[in-house]
């Protein structure tokens, strides 16, 4: 059976608010966590972007939930072997309950020390050689890295959990998803999508874990839901390459006045009916995936909770 977690999202929540949510969650009966990595939210109306692994540190604190960083860019904005350094210590402070996500990243996080931003292909030979990296500072050894994009001197990383740290790799389009089963320890996504699970599968992810992340709009008021998740999360609906090129959140806040607002309500579930949220999540289970975490785009985190415990979970566990 799937397990069912909650996806912490640091571009809507300041980091204390994820300490609350993640609390909520581990008492309604969700089984682990999935925390974005950002340095803008999407949009201004998002308004946060908490540095993550400060937050992690707090989690560690707060709840005995299993995290996932969903997902990490280890290529550009933070050098990987520091990389290595943060994830080894989040593993460290969970007790091995940690997973490290990663991915080829958006223009709008690694773009801002002033990198060009490279093609797919290069990024993807980018996020290779870095999970290489990481990976290998893992063993725990002194080592020196001479590649074709990351250079390390004479670094060893001294606080590491007992086990390697499990890598992740997201992917939304069969390069990726074939990328992520050649290398990846597990596999990321965000769309019900069983050719994606199947391309992981056949590629060398083999029965390796799949996870997703997936949003809901939980309001009494369906209105409110939906209104909440269009001014909040139309840039998920944005066609192409958009969410990997546009540079600034004021980008996408004029790319998301193109996407109409019955266009969300048909995508994401809105409103209080618990059998629209199960519906959704199980669209995930039934595509393979092993893991779904959701998470809630609107104002009314208690009610969520309230009916994610009593109406929801149950359900699919049923």
């Amino acid at each position: 059976m799937a397990k069912i977690g909650y996806f912490l999202s640091c571009e809507q929540n300041g980091p204390k608010e994820l300490i609350d949510q993640a609390k909520r969650a581990e008492a309604a009966g969700f089984e682990s966590l999935w925390i974005s990595d950002h340095f803008h939210p999407w949009n201004d109306e998002q308004g946060q972007s908490p540095f993550v692994w400060g937050v992690i540190g707090a989690l560690s604190e707060a709840t005995s939930l299993p995290v996932t960083t969903g997902v990490t860019c280890p290529t550009m904005r933070i050098h990987p072997a520091i990389i290595a350094q943060a994830a080894a210590t989040a593993a460290v402070q969970l007790d091995g309950r940690f997973v490290l996500g990663v991915g080829s990243g958006e223009a709008l996080n690694e773009h801002i020390l002033g990198d060009p931003w490279p093609s797919v292909g290069v990024r993807l030979e980018m996020l290779e050689e870095a999970i290489d990296v990481i990976r290998i500072l893992h063993e725990g050894k002194e080592i020196s890295h001479h590649g074709l994009h990351y250079e390390v001197q004479e670094a060893r990383i001294y606080t590491l959990p007992e086990q390697p740290v499990p890598i992740y790799v997201s992917g939304f389009g069969p390069q990726a998803a074939e990328f992520a089963g050649r290398i990846g320890d597990g596999f990321c996504t965000v769309t019900p999508d069983a050719e994606l699970v199947k391309t992981f599968r056949s590629s060398g992810g083999g029965d390796k874990p799949v996870q997703a992340g997936t949003k809901v709009s939980w309001d009494r008021d369906a209105d409110v839901a939906l209104d909440a998740a269009h001014r909040l999360w139309a840039n998920d609906m944005l066609p192409g390459q958009l969410a990997q090129t546009l540079p600034r959140p004021k980008d996408f806040a004029d790319a998301m006045t193109l996407v109409p607002r019955e266009k969300m309500g048909e995508s994401v579930a809105t409103g209080p009916n618990p059998d629209d949220h199960a519906k959704q999540i199980r669209e995930y289970v039934e595509a393979g995936v092993d893991e779904v975490f959701v998470q809630q785009m609107g104002p009314d985190t208690e009610g969520f909770f309230a009916s994610f415990e009593r109406d929801v979970l149950p359900q699919l566990r049923s």
